[in-house]
């Protein structure tokens, strides 16, 4: 009886203690990569244009020609941290904050893919100095390829991580999951005054989570109460894995006016999502996460097959690779992004080689 009783205690101790773990890495999985990416040289500096605009990004030892990330719809240069380090090794790394995201302006005027590109062409033009390598992740995808397309001098290759052509402007992203649970979340709140929180509301109105009944109600009750304790600060909930809710990370940096600027299709004036890749000359890879639907026929990825095979024929020359990954490629599969840009390189540098 005594050795069940002591086998019982250690398999709850054993259990508690996975569990002490589990709930540690999904509060604090951000801090140590960020820390290392410091300690890899980096540091966060602005520019400010003629116009006023101010550009926060955060750069990276000269170990290489230049490469310009540009993230996704949301996030900040922080998302990348998981690869900072690692490319600091083959590349001059200058990962930015876009328009109305982390410490970078805010501007509703600018939050268009032609103001943007133009912005960033400045930017690789004033502050690099040099033609850049330039990677782009979702909608950061759509401004890499509008780079490459209209400033082609300044680009020495191009990386669009997971873009969502094709399943990106209002008419085409109806049954898509980021309209359902991102732009349509963004404009209800917009339009409405009795939550002020739009980390709360997200969550309480979130298409995700509502697809699992009653647990959408206790993540609402879990949201409230941590940021009611924690102001201010990204929520993190211990029971949740990380990975679920990194989307809300960096919310409360984030201009609204963004994401509404995709609602109402503005952030496509002057933006022809065909032209734009037709124009492209550079090397290029389209990396592209694995198509995926849910079970009501949403597409839960950036866009469809067909969508990814006109992308990948209108480029002329490109490689397209997919990866079974979610949509942030790079922040769930962070040793295949960096092998990919690295390889990318070495394929730029044979290149130039022969000719």
């Amino acid at each position: 009886m005594l050795k069940i009783v002591l086998l019982v205690l250690c398999v709850m101790i054993a259990a508690a203690g996975a569990l002490g773990v589990y709930a540690y890495r999904n509060m604090n999985y951000d801090k140590k990569p960020l820390k290392k990416t410091y300690n890899a040289g980096y540091k966060e500096k602005q520019a400010m244009l003629e116009d006023g605009t101010v550009l926060n990004y955060a750069e990276g030892p000269a170990n290489g020609p230049a490469l310009l990330l540009i993230h996704g719809q949301s996030m900040e240069w922080e998302d990348y941290s998981r690869v900072l380090p690692g490319l600091a090794k083959h590349y001059h790394v200058y990962a930015i904050d876009c328009h109305g995201h982390g410490e970078s302006g805010r501007d509703p005027s600018k939050y268009t893919g032609v103001a943007m590109g133009r912005d960033f062409v400045w930017f690789i033009e004033h502050v690099i100095g040099e033609p850049s390598v330039i990677s782009g992740h979702s909608s950061g995808g759509l401004l890499a390829a509008w780079i490459a397309a209209y400033a082609p001098e300044q680009v020495l290759g191009v990386v669009l991580e997971d873009p969502p052509f094709f399943k990106v402007e209002p008419a085409e992203m109806q049954n898509t999951f980021v309209w359902r649970e991102s732009f349509e979340t963004v404009h209800s709140f917009k339009n409405q005054t009795a939550v002020e929180d739009y980390v709360e509301y997200s969550m309480e109105n979130s298409y995700l989570w509502g697809l699992f009944g009653d647990l959408r109600k206790l993540l609402s009750a879990s949201t409230r109460k941590y940021r009611a304790s924690h102001p201010g600060e990204p929520l993190k909930l211990w029971y949740v894995p990380y990975k679920w809710i990194h989307g809300t990370r960096y919310l409360d940096h984030f201009d609204l006016d963004f994401a509404e600027s995709f609602y109402t299709g503005s952030w496509f004036n002057g933006f022809d999502q065909e032209e734009t890749l037709s124009r492209i000359s550079s090397p290029s890879i389209y990396l592209k996460a694995a198509t995926q639907y849910g079970k009501d026929g949403v597409l839960y990825a950036a866009n469809s097959d067909e969508d990814a095979a006109k992308v990948h024929a209108l480029i002329k020359g490109n490689e397209m690779i997919t990866i079974k990954s979610g949509h942030d490629i790079h922040f769930e599969q962070p040793d295949k992004f960096i092998k990919t840009m690295v390889d990318f390189l070495d394929k730029i540098n044979r290149d130039k080689h022969m000719v």
